[in-house]
């Protein structure tokens, strides 16, 4: 690595450190990954010709313009579907749309609403996605739990619960889908290969983490009266179908209009907020539903966006420079043929590093092979999607789902780490014994 390669890492390496220092340096997350990413890119355009020899002296500066320009791209299409998700699951909430799934899950047992919470998060994950899911059940959790440092127990759980099913469904990771969408594994080889390593993964936590519980809520604790709402039953009926079925036709929009994600949120969210603005003209209340949505929109936490547009584009930057691509060349010499060694390191990285750009290397580095551990559904793809996914749950800054869970919940780096990280990567190695004993005797 060049001296300049070596100054960008550090940088790096010293804004993690502040991050995951947060609660003894006092400077919020967002700040540090600021100043992370505009040192980073600046530190980049001192010596911009050794990283980009192919392209000319004179065309450099607009190259790395666009360069940019395509990064924040892929940042603002992420974080317009946090932003749009988020505003539609407040939308169904400040309705009572949410209710029903309060009701099913409601119990006095704080063991069984545990499990309660972490198969619905499961399952939920896979319809939908780990991001959009991790919003819905912290807003129903809000309704269950009053308790601040129980719901962080059930909120860390969401997350596992959330990227364990992301993992198993086409269409519930990013990862996932961006493996599925190059071809590399397949609906039903992803799915009948990948659901019990998922699940234990999801289940090994949830067991350790059911001790951290005892005894029952008390009687009036998680059954509050649902908040009165100026629309009739069947209109909250309507925004919840509306809303919730709006998210899981996301992946069919993408499908069939190629558009990227955050359109179609932004479809539902343009709908679902002209159908209340209708419902609302007949009601007798002064404020418009245009200034409740609005209100809704103003909620949204910006030091959380702002965080994950910094930590994205501080991560474009190593993946600019190679130091992503080196990483993956790096782990396949030292670890030649062992794919579940391979695979099961990318998955911790993934938990430091966005694990977007790092499956994105994987992709580049290893050619689609006709048959063996290369080949489509072959091993080292399997594998692949399991790790990037689940391996997320190890740092609370390892996914998207953890990152707006933190925003959401004000969940502290450091708490994650020194309670939940070790529980996480316990699950996450039952799941990659689960898939190689799967492979021994079933596959």
């Amino acid at each position: 690595m060049s001296t300049l390669s070596v100054m960008i890492v550090t940088v790096f390496v010293i804004g993690y450190m502040c991050i995951a220092l947060e609660s003894l340096t006092k400077i919020n997350k967002a700040a540090i990954a600021l100043l992370m990413c505009v040192l980073c890119w600046t530190l980049l355009m001192m010596g911009p010709g050794a990283y980009y020899p192919t392209v000319e002296p004179n065309g450099l500066l607009h190259h790395i313009s666009e360069v940019i320009e395509h990064h924040l791209g892929d940042a603002a299409g992420t974080l317009f579907f946090l932003m749009g998700a988020m505003t539609i699951v407040e939308i169904v909430d400040s309705n009572g749309g949410f209710n029903f799934v309060r009701d099913t899950m409601k119990t006095r047992s704080k063991r069984k609403l545990l499990w309660r919470v972490a198969f619905m998060t499961f399952f939920l994950s896979a319809i939908l996605d780990n991001l959009t899911t991790s919003i819905v059940m912290i807003m129903v959790l809000r309704k269950l739990v009053q308790q601040r440092e129980e719901r962080l127990i059930y909120a860390s759980l969401i997350i596992v619960s959330a990227n364990s099913g992301g993992a198993f469904s086409p269409i519930g990771d990013v990862t996932t889908i961006m493996l599925w969408i190059k071809g590399v594994i397949t609906t039903q080889g992803v799915i009948s290969e990948l659901l019990l390593p998922s699940l234990v993964s999801m289940i090994v936590p949830a067991f350790i983490l059911q001790y951290s519980l005892k005894g029952k809520f008390d009687a009036a604790q998680n059954l509050q009266v649902a908040e009165v709402s100026q629309f009739t039953k069947a209109q909250r009926t309507a925004i919840f179908w509306l809303g919730v079925g709006g998210l899981v036709f996301v992946p069919i929009f993408k499908t069939i209009t190629h558009l990227p994600p955050f359109m179609g949120i932004l479809l539902v969210l343009g709908v679902l907020w002209t159908v209340t603005e209708i419902f609302h003209y007949n009601t007798s209340e002064d404020d418009t539903m245009a200034k409740r949505v609005s209100d809704l929109l103003s909620r949204i936490d910006m030091s959380t966006i702002m965080f994950f547009l910094g930590i994205l584009m501080a991560v474009a930057v190593l993946q600019e420079i190679g130091v992503l691509t080196a990483l993956g060349e790096g782990l396949n010499e030292a670890f030649s043929g062992n794919y579940y060694l391979i695979d099961g390191i990318i998955g911790v990285l993934s938990s430091i590093v966005d694990n977007v750009p790092l499956v994105a290397g994987c992709m580049g580095m290893y050619p689609v092979a006709a048959e063996g551990a290369m080949a489509v559904d072959g091993i080292f793809w399997q594998l692949l999607a399991y790790c990037a996914g689940v391996g997320g749950s190890m740092l609370i800054i390892g996914s998207a789902a953890g990152v707006v869970v933190m925003g959401l919940e004000k969940i502290t780096f450091g708490w994650y780490l020194k309670r939940i990280t070790w529980i996480a990567f316990v699950g996450y190695l039952a799941g990659i014994l689960c898939y190689w004993a799967e492979r021994m005797l079933l596959f």
